[in-house]
């Protein structure tokens, strides 16, 4: 009796470690089962390298002591492409070019010690970050017209194939996808006033 009290004590101090240990049990157990089945689940993904980045420094000089803290706690770091990423989406070829700014999956600062915007769902977030921006992907060869257009739904489901296709994690990747059609619409939204538009040149 004495270990579980002191089992329950642990846990209820240490809980979100306990939440996390569920997650993983519960994952482990959908991915030994495999219940999980996407809809349409013939989507491939694959890519010879990992994305090459740099990281944008975080502007905290000359902010002042408030304005650099606030800048600190909140502020999400960014990452710049130093190379073309190219990647294969069901059959097709396509490219992110160099120099393109995002900032990984949008985890809350909270998680971050245990989900990395750039572990591993970063090249799901990737991917996602340009679709959100462009409303489209951009195919190999750039000439015009040679792009995918995507709605908000179809940015969120491709991340989320494009994730377990890397990944194989089903739960973690069912989980941020709901976050995004839950919440996504922000991001979303804010784009589309900037309305930014693929450079086919």
């Amino acid at each position: 009796m004495e270990y579980i009290d002191l089992f329950i004590e642990l846990a209820t101090k240490f809980w979100q470690f306990t939440v996390l240990g569920i997650l993983i049990i519960i994952g482990a157990i959908i991915n030994w089962s495999d219940k999980i089945h996407l809809k349409g689940r013939d989507r491939r993904f694959s890519f010879e390298e990992m994305p090459h980045m740099q990281p944008i420094i975080i502007a905290t000089k000359n902010r002042g002591f408030w304005g650099a803290i606030i800048l600190w706690m909140l502020s999400v770091r960014t990452w710049k492409l130093s190379r073309d990423f190219k990647y294969t989406l069901d059959g097709q070829s396509y490219i992110i070019p160099e120099g393109f700014v995002f900032d990984g999956a949008s985890v809350p600062k909270f998680l971050a010690s245990f989900l990395s915007p750039v572990g591993v769902l970063l090249v799901g977030g990737l991917v996602h970050d340009y679709a959100y921006k462009y409303t489209a992907l951009r195919k190999v060869g750039g000439k015009k017209g040679e792009i995918l257009l995507l709605d908000k739904a179809e940015a969120d489901r491709i991340f989320r194939d494009v994730n377990i296709e890397v990944n194989g994690f089903h739960l973690l990747n069912y989980l941020t996808y709901w976050t995004l059609r839950a919440f996504g619409f922000v991001a979303w939204r804010k784009h589309r006033k900037v309305n930014a538009k693929i450079s086919l040149l």
